[in-house]
């Protein structure tokens, strides 16, 4: 697999070798001020090339000119942002000519944003942009830990104020770095800030695999196994480097925690069982099997009353085609019998990025109030 990889990878830097020696200008993606898209590949020797993006169900074929570029136009596409890559004679690559990478372990795709004629909220404004920090911090269970850190505007020169802080937990085959390159994290809470929507807030992403304890094909954030070792490295380093570095409130009440898929599960087992800690637990999508609601949730279903009184704001949100939608509400109906309070947000759409965008938005206004 490794020889057949490097191959590929030969492969496809020789094409886009080609594709600067070819008489016109290679561009892709191209977004047309219709929200139609064009997708281009250099692959002359390649016998067949299809695109695949999210906001197609199936693969679509693509066409080959003179000059060996593959192409097609889809569109008009609603005004979002879609991984996509390309299938070349079965093996799927992301595209060679854009930059913008969806940091995932299990697969390579690329972003496209449809920005259409009115700004979303995950859009690039003119307003006053916050930081994110690259950091490093240690674990004595895992060794060097990645963190990637926002800071809100005018952290920087704000050298008094004690800011609240967001825990926010990934996908389980992607990185401390998606929710902010495809999450935009940081571009909406820019945005809820100016429009006074959210208060300033310090949010605060892990990579939420216990690697190399568990390893990276292990399968969901949300297993046993991976609960118990990234519990250690959350609350015995993560939290206390970030507590040290940063101007954060430290009062139960000015901590929240939410996650997407397995980083769902990891922040409903956190969040609720840690309820000195922690008073706003949201789920996106949150991976759950029902066969693990008593353990998972020891804490909580032991005292709902006390867990009422403890949690200001437990929150759900998942599409109604997301594969997790009947689990979590197979999840609520437990809540119900319990007395346990939440809210629910059903939105369209399936397991995506799309409408993880749509669930950050929604609780972001909610949160320290």
């Amino acid at each position: 697999m490794l020889l057949l990889t490097t191959a590929f990878a030969c492969y496809v830097a020789s094409n886009a070798q080609q594709a600067r020696r070819l008489p016109v200008e290679v561009v892709s993606p191209q977004v047309n001020p219709d929200n139609t898209v064009v997708f281009r590949f250099v692959a002359p020797q390649a016998k067949e090339v299809k695109l695949s993006a999210q906001f197609d169900r199936l693969a679509v074929p693509m066409t080959k000119d003179s000059l060996g570029v593959w192409s097609v136009t889809r569109g008009p596409v609603k005004p979002d942002m879609y991984p996509y890559c390309f299938i070349v004679d079965g093996v799927s690559v992301a595209d060679p000519m854009n930059q913008v990478i969806f940091p995932n372990e299990g697969f390579k795709n690329s972003i496209v944003e449809i920005t259409g004629n009115t700004p979303l909220i995950h859009t690039v404004q003119n307003v006053p942009h916050g930081t994110l920090s690259y950091r490093y911090y240690y674990s004595k269970e895992l060794g060097i830990r990645p963190v990637v850190v926002y800071t809100p505007p005018g952290y920087e020169n704000d050298s008094k104020t004690n800011y609240p802080v967001l825990y926010l937990l990934h996908g389980s085959s992607d990185t401390e770095e998606t929710w902010t390159k495809v999450g935009r994290a940081n571009i909406i809470l820019d945005n809820l800030i100016a429009q006074k929507k959210a208060v300033p807030m310090i949010v605060v992403m892990p990579y939420g695999r216990a690697y190399p304890v568990i390893s990276k094909s292990a399968g969901s954030l949300r297993t046993w196994e991976n609960l118990q070792e990234f519990k250690k490295d959350f609350l015995g380093n993560l939290m206390p480097f970030v507590e040290s570095n940063y101007r954060i409130n430290k009062e139960k009440n000015s901590r929240a925690i939410a996650g997407f898929s397995g980083g769902g599960g990891e922040t409903l087992y956190l969040g609720l069982n840690n309820q000195n800690l922690f008073s706003y637990v949201c789920g996106f999508a949150p991976g759950m099997i029902k066969e693990e609601f008593d353990r998972n949730n020891a804490v909580p279903f032991a005292d709902p009353q006390l867990t009422n009184k403890n949690i200001k704001l437990l929150w759900f949100g998942v599409g109604k085609e997301d594969i997790t939608f009947r689990v979590v509400n197979e999840y609520m109906k437990v809540l119900d019998q319990k007395g346990i309070r939440y809210e629910y947000f059903s939105s369209e759409g399936g397991h995506t990025w799309m409408n993880c965008k749509l669930f950050l938005s929604t609780i972001m206004p909610k949160l320290f109030k």
